[in-house]
């Protein structure tokens, strides 16, 4: 059993656990291009250790409640025939491959434009708050609305990205986490992450069963990621459910903008080199703009400083 798989499949199992996707657009490329596994076996492997990646992980997050049920009941409605007959069907397309390829770009194309959307939406929400310190607007809600459920579009969400788990293994976590931001922003990151966690078990157990019906598996490749993934997806899925939104946000731009980046077909030393220096030259950008905007340049800063506050309230 390889020592560098089991490490490989650790790494992405905390990343499916704190941002409730990446493991198809991580794996599956990770598989082929560092480890050597032909593309049709990388896809049918991944997809099986899926089905038991990613209950480790919706565990955590059904425990500490950060699961919206009705959702996750909607999306298994479209996601679960779909993800079994999009694998079948791709056992019968003519050119499965360049299906595979088309979608691939364009749903990396797709990713990288939501970790921009992320990183504008942030930056929004920073200026209200500082619109309201300064007394330019009215308080923000402490507490979001209820989401109110919209069965179709839901329904339609999880019938596509089923089809996208069964003809290449990603979607379960990229599109579908999209779709929820887009349908239903009052949803919190770690509620998000959650609920796409536990929708994505139907999902994949379904596309793994018609992988073993119909595909390519080699278990050589399938137990390594299974037994490093699972305690990875435990902790990531610990560390979301417990910290703060902001740093979950952050998180999901970097996967979201390295897995469109993999998907787009860049290489792995141009991909890691863009994530590494949105990693540095963003977090160096965002503290200019909360400085810019009154706040102190880190968010712990603020931490210490209300807490130093509230001693001195408490001492007087």
């Amino acid at each position: 059993m390889e020592f560098g798989l089991l490490v490989a499949a650790l790494g992405i199992g905390i990343v499916v656990g704190l941002t409730g996707m990446g493991g198809g657009a991580l794996m599956t490329p990770t598989l082929v291009f560092f480890f050597g596994v032909p593309p049709v076996t990388a896809v049918s492997s991944d997809v099986v250790a899926s089905a038991f990646m990613k209950p480790a992980g919706s565990w955590v997050h059904i425990k500490n409640g950060t699961v919206n049920w009705q959702l996750v009941r909607l999306l298994v409605y479209g996601s679960v025939p779909a993800a079994f007959l999009g694998v079948v069907a791709a056992q019968f397309l003519i050119d499965p491959e360049a299906l595979q390829s088309f979608v691939k770009h364009a749903l990396g194309v797709v990713l990288v434009i939501a970790a921009l959307g992320l990183a504008v939406r942030a930056y929004l929400r920073l200026r209200e708050r500082a619109m309201v310190r300064d007394g330019r607007a009215a308080a923000l809600p402490v507490d979001r609305p209820d989401v109110v459920a919209r069965p179709v579009p839901t329904i339609i969400v999880g019938v596509v990205g089923g089809l996208m788990v069964g003809l290449t293994s990603v979607g379960s976590g990229s599109l579908i986490i999209i779709a929820l931001m887009a349908l239903y922003p009052a949803l919190k990151a770690n509620q998000l992450v959650g609920t796409d966690l536990v929708q994505a078990v139907p999902l994949v157990v379904a596309a793994a069963a018609a992988h073993l019906m119909f595909g390519d598996v080699d278990w050589s490749v399938t137990l390594p990621v299974i037994i490093g993934s699972i305690p990875g997806t435990y902790i990531g899925a610990q560390l979301s459910s417990r910290i703060s939104g902001g740093l979950v946000r952050r998180a999901l731009v970097f996967v979201l903008t390295l897995s469109g980046l993999k998907m787009m077909g860049l290489s792995n030393v141009v991909a890691f080199s863009v994530v590494g220096a949105e990693i540095v030259l963003g977090t160096l950008a965002w503290a200019w703009i909360r400085h810019s905007l009154g706040f102190s340049f880190f968010t712990f800063q603020d931490r210490q400083a209300d807490k130093a506050l509230q001693q001195d309230k408490e001492s007087q």
